[in-house]
This record gives C-alpha cells, sequence and structure tokens, in this order.
C-alpha cells in the first residue's frame, strides 16, 4: 500500500498542511514538508486530532448534493408551471384579437362619420366665402370715390396726418376681379401687390413696437399692459449664476446686475442667486421661469412602458417584516431561513435592514425586507414600506400593540399595501388574543375573526407553530396582487442599504424591481456612476444574474450611495459619465449656496445674540441607513436654549480628516460601529479632540443628551439659612456699624448673602462681612445666641430689624426634550 502524503490529507480533510505539520511537531514526529510520505500509524493520529473537519467536509458534500437536487425539482416545476402559463396567454391573445377587431371597426365608423361632418362644413363655408364676394362687388363704387380722394391729398403740398384702419386696409386685399374690364387687369394686380405690401409693413412696425414694451420700462418704472401679455415660459435650473441668466434672456449681463442692485442684491457676473430672485429677473424681462428637472431625471422613473406590459411576466413578492423593537421580527425570519442572525446584531436589535430571498417548502420564492423595530429607524422602516408588495406586522402575545406598532401600521397604509398579523410568542403562558385583536381595531385594522379583511394568525417563532399558516397566507395574499414585471429591459432597482468595505470598497444592497442585471452593466445611481465588477447574494455567494424582486449586493459603485437612491442601468457608459458630472457640479453649487446663506445669515445672528448653544457632532457609520437613523434621533435632542449641528456625515471609518474638521470646528466625533485609524487616534490627542465610538443607537443618544445638559444654564434657587433681630446698633472704629443681633431662626454665615427688612420691606441688600460673637469672630452663629452682624455698604440699622441670611444653589437642569 502506497504512503500517504501531508498534503493529500490536507485535502481530504479540507484544512491546510501547516496545521497538519505543526500538530506533527507539537508530537515530537518530525516530517521533512508537506510531500512527504507518513506511515499508517501517523495518518491515524491525524484523523483522531482532525476527524470532525472530515465530517464537516462529508456533510457540506452532502448538502451540495441535497441542493442540487431540490433545484433540478424547482426547475421542473417551473417548467411546468410555464406550460400553463403560454396555454392561458394563447387564450388571452384569442380574446384580445377579437377585441381589437371590434376597436378597429368602431374606429373606421367614427371617421365615416367625422368625414360626413367635415363635407358638410366645407359646403357652408363655400357659401359664406360667395356671400361675402357678392358683398364686395356692391362696395367697388365706394373704394373707388376713396382712391380718388387718397390722390388728392398726395398732390397737395400740405402734409396731412391721418388715421389708419387696418380692418379698411385688410379688406382690400384678396378682392376678386370678375367685375372689372379685363383692360384694366393689370392695373388692379399692381394696386393689390402695393396694398398687401403696406399691410405688411405697418404689422412689422407694430410688431417691433411691442417686442420692445417688452424689455424697456417707461420713465415712471411701470412695464407696459401690452408686454405681460407676451409672457414666454422658460426652463431655468436652480442656482443658476448672472452669466447663464444673461444668455438665457438674450441681454448683456450689466442689465441683470443692475436689476439685482434695483431688488437690494448686490450681485457678481459668477454669483448664483436663489430661486425667488429668478423668477422676478424673468419677471421683469417678460418671461415665466420654469425651474428645470434634474438632469436626466427620466432615467430614474419606474413606470411601466407599452412594451413592459407585454412583456411583463409573473415576479417573486417582495415582503417586508415590521414591528415594535424586540416583538420577534429577525426571529421569525431565522426560523423561515434556518440560519441564526439575532446572534450577530448588538445588543439583541437589529440596526440594519436585511434583505434575504428565501425559497419556500411548496417552491415559491419570496424576498423578505428586515425592518429594525427601534424609533430611530423610523426612517429606514418608511424606505422598506415603499418598496414592498406586503407588510407582515409581528405583534408580541405579552406586549401588545406599542408605538412602533402603529407606526408600522401607517406607514403600510400610507404605501398602500396589503397587511397580515403575525402575533407571536404564543408559547408563552397568560396571553391573552382578544386583548391584541382589540388594540388593533382601535388603530383602524380588524382582523378576520372581527368580520375585517386583515389576517391574524397566531405563531410562535420559537418553536415554529403556525408559521406554516403564516406562509401560506402570505402567498395568497400575494396572488391575488398578479405581481409582474419586465425582465427583458435595462435593470432598475432601489438602494436599499450600503456600507464602505475594507476589502471591497462600496458596497450597496439594492433590490431589482425592473429588468434584469448582469455583471459588467455600466450603471448610474442618483449622481454617482459605476460599473458592476461582481454580485453577491445575501449569503455572500457570487451570482451573475439578478431578476426582479431579487435584492443583490453591487461592487462597483465610486462612492457610497445613499439609501433610497434609484440605481439604474444605462446602455451608453459616456453619456453615464456626462449626466453623473452635470448633476455633481450642479449638487455640489447649491450645497455652497445652501450652506453659505445659512452660515452666514441665521447662524451668524444666532451666535451673536446668544440666543443658541450648539453642540456640534461629526457621525461615521458603518452602513448608511445606521448614519441617517442616528442623524435623525439626535437632530430630535432639541431645546430652546441648546441644540445639535451635524456638521458632517459619511460611511467608513474616522480618518484624519475628520479629526481634522473637528478641531476646526470644536466638534465630537461620534462613531457608531467604525474603528479609529491609528494615525486619527494620535492627531485627536494632539488636537484634544473627543472620539466617542458606539455600537448601540441608545448609548450614543443618552450620552449625547447629557452633553447638552451640561450646556443648559444651571437653574439658581435661593435657600433662608435663618434670621436674626437687630436689638442695639453699636459703632465700632476701622469697622463701621455693626448691629447687635440675636439669631431667632436657623444660623446666620459669615460671607453669606443678606438682606435687611424693615416693616415687611426689604431696605437693603449684601454680603455678611462681620460676624462676631463677643469680641471673637465666627464663621456661623446658631439658634439662640447674639452676635454682632455688620451687612457690606449699609449702616442705618434700627432696632426690630430682621436680618435675613441665605444662599444661592445652582441646581443641575435636565434636558427636556420638545
Amino acid at each position: 500500500m502506497a504512503k500517504r502524503r501531508i498534503f493529500h490529507i490536507a485535502k481530504e480533510l479540507n484544512i491546510s498542511h501547516t496545521e497538519i505539520l505543526s500538530f506533527l511537531e507539537g508530537k515530537g514526529i518530525v516530517v521533512a514538508s508537506h510531500m512527504a510520505p507518513i506511515d499508517e500509524d501517523v495518518y491515524k493520529l491525524v484523523l483522531s486530532e482532525f476527524h470532525k473537519d472530515k465530517e464537516s467536509v462529508e456533510r457540506y458534500r452532502k448538502e451540495q448534493v441535497r441542493r442540487e437536487i431540490h433545484d433540478t425539482r424547482i426547475l421542473e416545476q417551473q417548467k411546468a408551471n410555464k406550460k400553463l402559463n403560454l396555454l392561458s396567454l394563447e387564450k388571452q391573445r384569442e380574446i384580445e384579437e377579437k377585441e381589437k377587431e371590434d376597436i378597429k371597426a368602431r374606429e373606421e365608423k367614427a371617421k365615416r362619420e367625422a368625414f360626413e361632418i367635415e363635407q358638410s362644413e366645407k359646403e357652408k363655408q363655400q357659401n359664406q366665402a360667395l356671400e361675402i364676394e357678392n358683398k364686395k362687388i356692391t362696395d367697388t363704387k365706394k373704394q373707388k370715390q376713396e382712391d380718388l380722394d387718397k390722390k388728392k391729398a398726395l398732390k397737395s403740398n400740405k402734409k396731412t396726418f391721418r388715421k389708419v384702419e387696418l380692418s379698411d386696409i385688410e379688406s382690400q386685399v384678396g378682392k376678386g376681379t370678375t367685375n372689372r374690364p379685363s383692360k384694366s387687369k393689370q392695373v388692379d394686380a399692381k394696386k393689390l401687390k402695393s396694398t398687401t405690401a403696406t399691410v405688411k409693413k405697418i404689422k412689422a412696425s407694430l410688431e417691433t413696437k411691442s417686442k420692445k414694451k417688452v424689455y424697456k420700462k417707461d420713465k415712471s418704472g411701470d412695464i407696459d399692459d401690452d408686454a405681460i401679455n407676451e409672457v414666454k415660459p422658460l426652463s431655468i435650473a436652480e442656482f443658476s449664476n448672472v452669466d447663464e441668466l444673461s444668455k438665457i434672456f438674450e441681454v448683456p449681463s450689466n442689465s441683470i446686475i443692475q436689476k439685482c442692485m434695483g431688488l437690494g442684491i448686490l450681485a457678481t457676473i459668477n454669483q448664483r442667486l436663489d430661486w425667488d430672485i429668478i423668477e422676478l429677473l424673468a419677471e421683469e424681462f417678460g418671461f415665466k421661469a420654469e425651474k428645470l428637472e434634474d438632469i436626466g431625471e427620466e432615467l430614474f422613473d419606474f413606470e411601466d412602458t407599452d412594451e413592459d406590459k407585454k412583456n411583463a411576466i409573473e415576479r417573486p413578492p417582495v415582503v417586508t417584516v415590521m414591528g415594535h423593537v424586540d416583538h420577534g421580527k429577525t426571529s421569525l425570519l431565522d426560523f423561515i431561513r434556518e440560519s441564526n442572525v439575532v446572534a450577530g446584531e448588538s445588543g439583541g436589535i437589529t440596526q440594519h435592514i436585511g434583505a434575504y430571498q428565501v425559497a419556500l417548502k411548496d417552491g415559491n420564492i419570496v424576498t423578505f425586507l428586515d425592518t429594525p423595530g427601534h424609533e430611530a429607524f423610523t426612517a429606514m422602516r418608511a424606505r422598506g414600506a415603499q418598496i414592498t408588495d406586503m407588510v407582515v406586522l409581528v405583534v408580541a402575545a405579552n406586549d401588545g400593540v406599542m408605538p412602533q406598532t402603529i407606526e408600522a401600521i401607517d406607514h403600510a397604509k400610507a404605501g398602500n399595501v396589503p397587511l397580515v398579523i403575525a402575533i407571536n410568542k404564543t408559547d408563552l403562558p397568560d396571553i391573552d388574543l382578544e386583548r391584541i385583536k382589540r388594540e388593533l381595531s382601535e388603530h383602524n385594522v380588524l382582523v378576520e375573526d372581527w368580520g375585517g379583511k386583515v389576517q391574524a394568525i397566531p405563531i410562535s417563532a420559537k418553536t415554529g407553530d403556525g408559521i406554516e399558516d403564516l406562509l401560506s397566507s402570505m402567498i395568497i395574499e400575494c396572488e391575488m396582487l398578479e405581481l409582474k414585471s419586465n425582465k427583458d429591459t435595462f435593470a432598475r432597482g432601489t438602494v436599499v442599504d450600503s456600507k464602505l468595505d475594507k476589502g471591497h470598497g462600496p458596497i450597496a444592497t439594492v433590490l431589482i424591481q425592473k429588468g434584469t442585471l448582469n455583471v459588467g452593466d455600466p450603471f448610474i445611481c442618483n449622481n454617482i456612476s459605476g460599473k458592476v465588477r461582481a454580485m453577491m447574494n445575501e449569503r455572500g455567494q457570487r451570482i451573475k444574474i439578478a431578476t426582479p424582486s431579487t435584492p443583490v449586493q453591487i461592487l462597483g459603485f465610486d462612492q457610497v450611495p445613499q439609501s433610497a437612491d434609484i440605481f439604474a442601468v444605462v446602455e451608453n457608459e459616456k453619456e453615464i459619465k456626462r449626466i453623473v458630472s452635470d448633476r455633481q457640479r450642479l449638487k455640489r453649487e447649491i450645497d455652497l449656496k445652501k450652506i453659505t446663506a445659512q452660515s452666514l445669515d441665521a447662524m451668524s445672528a444666532l451666535i451673536k445674540e446668544g440666543a443658541i448653544k450648539n453642540l456640534p457632532i461629526i457621525i461615521k457609520g458603518d452602513v448608511d441607513g445606521s448614519i441617517e437613523a442616528l442623524s435623525e434621533q439626535l437632530s430630535k435632542i432639541s431645546h430652546d436654549e441648546v441644540g445639535v449641528q451635524i456638521i458632517h456625515k459619511s460611511v467608513g471609518i474616522i480618518s484624519e480628516s475628520d479629526v481634522l474638521l473637528a478641531a476646526a470646528s470644536k466638534a465630537v466625533i461620534i462613531g457608531f460601529q467604525v474603528q479609529v485609524s491609528s494615525n486619527a487616534k494620535l492627531q485627536a490627542q494632539q488636537e484634544g479632540v473627543d472620539i466617542r465610538t458606539y455600537s448601540i443607537i441608545y448609548q450614543a443618544v443618552e450620552e449625547v443628551t447629557l452633553a447638552l445638559e451640561g450646556l443648559l444654564e444651571p437653574e439658581k434657587v435661593e435657600e433662608v439659612l435663618g434670621k436674626a433681630v437687630v436689638q442695639e446698633v453699636f459703632k465700632i472704629p476701622k469697622i463701621g456699624f455693626i448691629a447687635g443681633s440675636k439669631v431667632t431662626e436657623g444660623l446666620i454665615k459669615r460671607n453669606a448673602r443678606a438682606r435687611v427688612i424693615r416693616d415687611d420691606e426689604e431696605i437693603s441688600e449684601g454680603e455678611i462681612v462681620s460676624l462676631k460673637h463677643i469680641k471673637d469672630d465666627a464663621k456661623e452663629m446658631k439658634e439662640g445666641f447674639e452676635c454682632g452682624i455688620g451687612v457690606d455698604e449699609f449702616s442705618k440699622f434700627k432696632e426690630g430689624d430682621i436680618i435675613v441670611c441665605y444662599e444661592i444653589k445652582s441646581i443641575k437642569r435636565t434636558l427636556e426634550l420638545n
């Protein structure tokens, strides 16, 4: 029997040969290299150590075989379903052809009727024309007399001015000459030509005058009424500069600058203007400004064309699982997926949107979106409801309807999608299902048991009871929707979540909603371009194509996209780069304009007045969805005196540039599930920048709230320490007047505040600068003792005056959120 070599055994056990070599070295067995043969005894020793690895390899191979068998069965079922669909499509085509023939017949009949009506109208017009011509013949004598008057006026030397009536001149044009003698035909033609030319000249002069009125004002500064009537609509981009507007209005840039000065704005030729100013300028020059839509907006349209409707085929449903935190949403999906996602979540809560595609036992494929349940993730749950076909609302039987449950109901209603209730944790004791149904009815959700249309299925995500019923209810609801999409077109979808990976760069989870996505397709996502370098499913396995309703992780973005951005594949890669550069330039200029306006107008005024104390914060996170949720939650922490100002937020690790920005703006850096680079840590220590990292959102919100409470001015509270009655007044050299008093209650302290009361009115207030007992100085005097009291800047004591001693304490205020 041939001896086995080390690398053969490593391949058999699916482990590294270095592990075997290190193991044998630990046992004292010397092996030259991984190519060296070993004896049978050594082989058995290796197997006994690594038998678990061998079992896992065999189990993996069996699982692969089982999956292949399962996939072939699914393909056979799909082929059978396709045959049935083809038969039903043939019947539908026959019905559609009959309907088309009926429509053609109706259209031909309508055309015939329209033709007859048109003929009758033409006959009427011809009769009217004959009547007009006869009228013109009778008026020839009158016109000849007018011609003679014109000749006399020309012969006279005096200049005469007369009113020109266009209606009279136009009546001479196009006259019939049938009643004239044949010799005068040439003369009449010359006259007609001259009158026609005269009419054209007069009309042209009038038109030019009206145009000038559009651009010019009179001395009073008012625009002519004729100019207002001729308003031309113009498409203008928001935040256009003066130079661009001058080209659009076809006027010099100086004219626009003068108009701006008249409006109280000092503008330069390259300055970008607000939309309100652009509208006013357009009105000044006789135009109506219409806001230009974003460049390339037509690429992000999800409306189905006629071709899409024609080629539409069935697609898997997209189901969003919603509910309150800790009600068992992820546990339910774990049971369906036969995996364990909960173990990887921070604090036992889901902080990202998970997208999974699951093949059920009956062969149906369903795409699940798992949204977080905590209130901070409202925006993420809303995003899930917008792209879903159905919502499964998980309600814990032991907890009932909670605030986020109500919020999920509102999102489902706003999205106009069907709702299925899953009452979870029915395995726990002392639960009341009727109470849950009653609470749901209070929010306009009537279940079938209570006469409504919403299905409510009791389940247990822990034991699996009722989950089969829930899945069948979901499939029935989705079948009624008849979900279809065109597979043979350019892919379009929505970004569900995004992150910056160390090894792969920007990665986005995209739900494909239309078309087929292939590796190598060029795409545009908002103002980011890219090319699909690789695609992975939710388990990290590489795939080559993605069809409608498939969630897929895409590699190839130039930057990290934002959640809810529209993803669209475009055929022309050069066109994508042009559109992206234009969109990025426009967005950059608009953002710059907005930031400048806010910092100069609003912020400087508030800082000068001292009305607001802001805590500047920089947020860095692992995925865009978590950053959005955290920033939204932090922005809710507002108060009349203090607030949060988020100056920057982005995906990725905390870098040196973040520390420099924080040092310049005196901000705190908050990292959410991200690491801090070593250079950034060193620079933060040098610059004195505070960096806080968190893995649970509650902790970040609580610590920021405490920091804001420190910015609040403490509340000043007066605490009375004691009272003393003046019995006699003494004058002591170098000190002044001292009130000989007796402490009636509490105690009197030196250096404390005091007020002197006479006849129930306060006559003086100051500090106790002197306190003596007989001749000795004392720090404090208790009730019942006599003492001498000296108050700063007061000496006119009288017998019977009451001296009240008090302290002002500063009490820390807590932040009451608006």
